[in-house]
């Protein structure tokens, strides 16, 4: 490993930070309502009763934005377009978005989901319901008409496990459904309705996925620690990577959930469709899980605090905190979670391109932030060894440019390296986004 100052990431490397939709944009009455919105108003499912009514207002101060991440030299922004918004038509919003962001010489990456679907549509049966992948087709048919000959950059969808298995299992995220059955039925038609948008989407862009992988370590080597997992390994990782990469859900998979479902929704074909061709794989990575046999049953692995777990079929599991430092999420710090999962990848599927779709820390709100500046620094250097190892990553998008809503935690987690004073709307950068600003102008860590 070079010495810090000595790092010097390839030409061209992309240097990009990310947000989404109901995190920030605010101006909820000039869209229809999403799950997230019922979610915030359920009782006790939100810290502090917070919701995403306003966020951070960027609906209205989105060029102030637009320059100031052309003050700090990103080169690319990723953001998420609302589906509930567009259903309202509200498509001219991204659209002069993508033309501001043009404009100073940032390149657009649209996600196309973040997890606000549309409430409507849940109550029609929710992501457990084939018919919403179709209309997630549709929808993503009208945003590629409005948005493809200008943004190159397309995500499908962001971190499907967890609209999946915390929005249907352990039900700590919207729509606070607790049915593990359910929550499998979810990761398939979400699993579809990716195959489905890239099918859509022109073949002129570079579509992918962001999934939130999850670097599995057995706590021992016996036999049950290894068991478990290979376990959660399928559930966390190759229940999305199967059909997306090799046409296939894995058979272990199936079988160890065979007591909750047959499998009968996967219809013939739907493996075949899945399995697009991709223009990248997107990776979300904070930190490991460590896992052991338990003859306790599961424990909470930082998901299941209702006391559901989003693990279906994962009974006899226990979860393992990891010594050492941890962000202000209670996550254990540990980059070499993500050079395992660039190497991975890189084996698995050789050639596909990589990049990092999400990555940062939340820390105490302060202007100056040396931890999350280490945080960073650990990560990129992760990052730049596996690059040097011949992971083909191609960019890194850090996880967030300013502080927002942060879903069931409300405004309690900060991850920007932008402050916002939630009363004002100020944005003031954190010592972190100049170093940030620094490295992306050098491509030097």
């Amino acid at each position: 490993m070079n010495g810090v100052g000595d790092m010097r990431f390839p030409q061209g490397f992309l240097w990009g930070a990310a947000t989404a939709a109901f995190q920030i944009e605010g101006a909820a009455g000039l869209r229809g309502p999403s799950i997230w919105d019922t979610f915030c108003r359920t009782p006790g499912k939100v810290h502090g009763g917070d919701t995403g009514d306003v966020a951070v207002d960027h609906h209205r101060l989105w060029r102030e934005d637009v320059r100031l991440m052309a003050e700090l030299g990103l080169g690319a922004y990723r953001f998420s377009v609302s589906w509930p918004r567009v259903l309202s038509g509200g498509i001219g919003f991204y659209d002069a978005l993508v033309d501001e962001l043009l404009a100073h010489d940032i390149e657009p990456c649209v996600t196309l989901y973040h997890w606000d679907l549309p409430q409507h549509l849940e109550e029609a049966g929710g992501w457990p319901a084939r018919e919403t992948a179709h209309a997630f087709a549709g929808y993503a048919q009208t945003v590629a008409d409005a948005l493809a000959d200008r943004v190159g950059l397309w995500t499908t969808l962001n971190e499907p496990w967890c609209s999946a298995f915390l929005g249907y299992a352990s039900g700590v995220h919207a729509p606070g459904r607790t049915d593990p059955a359910d929550a499998l039925r979810a990761a398939h038609h979400l699993n579809l309705a990716h195959g489905m948008a890239a099918a859509a989407l022109p073949s002129h862009v570079r579509t992918g996925i962001a999934l939130n992988p999850s670097a599995v370590r057995p706590l021992t080597g016996s036999a049950g620690d290894l068991d478990a997992q290979r376990r959660i390994d399928a559930l966390a990782n190759r229940i999305f990577t199967g059909p997306l990469l090799h046409g296939a859900y894995p058979q272990d998979l199936l079988s160890d959930t065979a007591a909750l479902t047959d499998w009968s929704f996967v219809r013939p074909g739907d493996e075949t469709l899945i399995h697009q061709p991709l223009g990248f794989l997107g990776v979300n990575y904070y930190t490991p899980a460590v896992v052991s046999a338990s003859s306790d049953g599961p424990r909470a692995d930082g998901h299941g605090s209702t006391g559901h777990s989003p693990w279906p079929a994962a009974d006899g599991i226990a979860f393992h905190q990891p010594p050492g430092e941890r962000t202000d999420m209670d996550w254990s710090i540990d980059p070499t979670g993500l050079y395992d999962l660039l190497m991975r990848f890189s084996s698995e599927a050789p050639g596909l391109p990589l990049l990092v779709t999400e990555n940062g820390a939340a820390y105490a709100p302060d202007l100056h932030d040396p931890r999350r500046i280490g945080y960073l620094r650990e990560h990129l250097s992760a990052i730049h060894r596996a690059i040097g190892d011949g992971a083909p990553v191609g960019g890194y998008f850090l996880w967030s440019l300013m502080d927002n809503f942060e879903w069931s935690y409300g405004y309690s987690k900060r991850f920007g390296i932008v402050h916002v004073d939630y009363e004002t709307q100020t944005r003031t950068p954190r010592s972190s986004a100049r170093w940030y600003a620094r490295l992306a102008r050098t491509g030097t860590l």
